[in-house]
């Protein structure tokens, strides 16, 4: 049963690492664009904004509008919403922008607005819907995935979906995006230590839910 449980959380584990590979190549061209785009500095650019400068609020979201997108996708598993709330981000950042300190990365505080925008709109929702459209298939550019076992994949989706929110948002923003402790930390406003410890408990929550299928994957 120990050596099961040991090949799900391989399984898992690798099914896990071949969807946050396939995002990093995204992540790149992100930090590239986000390069070209600032031919002034961050805080001129805000500044411009503020100001009301359209062309400067216009680089501005293409600037972090993919990544805030791809954040919002992966937390409700649903690109029409997350198209939704990408647009309901910005529009209260850009209300909010005045009043940006710069105690933290621009990135950061619009994550921060990201997931608090996501959270309160999914309690309304009261349920998640199922994931009938993968990343994939709203990306410009696609990714083999199929080295994924597709029943562990589609599980996998499912009991992330049905994870507590702190954990859900936890792994989703460190194991399938990439985040750092430090980094899901400040969006979150909570200590690493915090963030590391609900990392344990959703792989463990993870790891129970697809406890079923260790049969599956003995060798």
């Amino acid at each position: 049963m120990r050596h099961g449980a040991a090949s799900v959380k391989t399984a898992f584990d690798r099914t896990l690492f071949s969807i946050a590979a396939s995002n990093r190549h995204h992540v790149t061209r992100s930090v590239v664009a986000l390069h070209d785009a600032y031919r002034v500095s961050e805080p001129d650019l805000i500044a411009r904004v503020v100001a009301g400068d359209r062309i400067a609020a216009r680089e501005l979201y293409d600037a972090h509008a993919p990544r805030v997108f791809r954040l919002a996708f992966r937390l409700t598993g649903d690109a029409a919403l997350a198209r939704e709330f990408t647009q309901d981000t910005f529009v209260r950042a850009f209300a909010q922008l005045s009043r940006f300190r710069g105690d933290s990365a621009l990135s950061t505080w619009l994550h921060r607005i990201t997931v608090t925008v996501v959270a309160n709109a999914m309690r309304k929702v009261k349920r998640f819907r199922e994931r009938e459209t993968d990343l994939e298939d709203v990306s410009l550019e696609h990714h083999d995935t199929t080295a994924a076992d597709p029943v562990l994949r589609d599980r996998l989706h499912r009991a992330i979906d049905e994870l507590p929110e702190i954990y859900r948002t936890t792994i989703i923003m460190h194991d399938i995006e990439g985040y750092t402790h430090t980094e899901i930390a400040e969006v979150l406003g909570v200590a690493a230590g915090t963030c590391k410890s609900r990392l344990s408990q959703a792989r463990a929550h993870l790891r129970a839910a697809l406890a079923d299928l260790a049969p599956e994957h003995e060798t």
